[in-house]
């Protein structure tokens, strides 16, 4: 293959193949990538802006039956430190996440095998109650599909439901590597790879906005991680035209402290900074058709996320007031509202505050200067 016809094709956004992006990863020089994933953001974000959010991640439940390889958070059924969130809970915590300029909840939890679709119905609608101007960005493809399961129903029911009870936006979580193959290694008990598509199809026919993920550098290949790719692209290139489809796509690094993959399978997280760095930026080539690519500052850090911006990433994601499940896998990084927009311009952009429909929003006056520390 040659390289320069390569990138030819992906400057005019066209679809690569398979075969084309991993060919790039292997023999393209990241300068050139960089260079070309650049200029494709230039030409879809045309401004200087990189967008960041004010949210809060809080977890329904940490029961959690699915049992994957490289999660620290869940706990079993029946074990003395599981817990189910009540009202009294998310009213403290959505109360501090709206004086610390929150806008938004990122809601989800653990594959709880009695919390049905009505426990979801009865929350969302309590908490839209109460508090009408937040946004619930909730659950994930693995957890419609559990809903799913336990009432015997369909995706598109479950999902009507949600919706009506006050489901704004649907989290790309638990996509992993969205090959059956490395899916039955390290989350066995999700969804499988079509099914987790199939749930994101659903939810852009009813004009739900959805995110999507890849968590990388543990037991997938390489060509493995372009076939994930393909997959998100074809199905956003099948959504309703009115419809937002996938608005971000968010590649993160396998976190590997403590977890079942790296203490029984020796499973380690060996992804570099240059080889994050080079996966954004495929990730902006592979994608034309998704506007959005977000740099994990959480699993990389200030440095080599800063470097994304340069890479294709317009996005730098939450400064998440709280997140309790990748820190339990050993996450370190942290930022303010402060540092989040200190560090982006120590990057040559100008840092703006949006929404989860990447809308931007003023910083607001009541905001503090320190997240809360849990």
């Amino acid at each position: 293959m040659d390289l320069q016809d390569i990138y030819q094709k992906a400057i005019q956004f066209e679809f690569l193949t398979i075969e084309e992006g991993v060919h790039l990863y292997h023999k393209a020089p990241l300068a050139d990538l960089m260079f070309i994933a650049d200029e494709l953001r230039k030409k879809q974000v045309p401004h200087f802006k990189v967008t960041w959010q004010i949210d809060r991640n809080v977890n329904t439940t940490n029961v959690c039956i699915a049992n994957c390889k490289f999660c620290n958070f869940y706990r079993i059924p029946g074990h003395p430190e599981a817990y189910i969130t009540n009202m009294d809970v998310y009213r403290r915590k959505i109360r501090e996440t709206v004086q610390y300029g929150g806008d938004q909840l990122l809601l989800q939890g653990g594959h709880h095998p009695d919390l049905g679709l009505q426990f979801y119905v009865d929350t969302f609608r309590q908490i839209k109650q109460e508090f009408p101007t937040i946004k619930l960005h909730a659950l994930g493809p693995p957890e419609v599909a559990h809903i799913t399961k336990l009432e015997k129903s369909t995706h598109r029911e479950v999902l009507i439901a949600l919706k009506e009870a006050g489901l704004d936006s649907l989290p790309g979580a638990g996509a992993e590597i969205l090959v059956d193959r490395v899916r039955r290694l390290i989350s066995k008990g999700k969804c499988g790879a079509q099914e987790w598509l199939d749930i994101m199809a659903t939810a852009h026919q009813l004009n739900i906005t959805t995110s999507a993920t890849m968590m990388f550098g543990h037991v997938e290949t390489i060509e493995e991680r372009f076939e994930h790719l393909i997959k998100i692209r074809t199905v956003q290139s099948r959504k309703p035209e009115a419809a937002k489809g996938f608005l971000a796509f968010i590649p993160w690094t396998f976190q590997d402290v403590d977890t079942l993959l790296a203490k029984i399978r020796g499973v380690h997280n060996l992804t570099t900074p240059e080889e994050y760095i080079r996966m954004i930026a495929l990730s902006r080539i592979m994608l034309p058709n998704v506007k959005n690519i977000q740099a994990s500052w959480l699993t990389v850090g200030k440095q080599t996320a800063q470097l994304c911006l340069n890479a294709g990433a317009n996005d730098f994601g939450s400064i998440m007031i709280e997140e309790n499940v990748v820190s339990a896998a050993g996450a370190p990084h942290r930022f303010t509202y402060k540092t989040i927009q200190d560090a982006i311009r120590e990057a040559g952009f100008e840092p703006q505050l949006r929404n989860q429909q990447y809308e931007w929003r003023e910083i607001p006056v009541t905001i503090k200067e320190q997240v809360i520390d849990y």
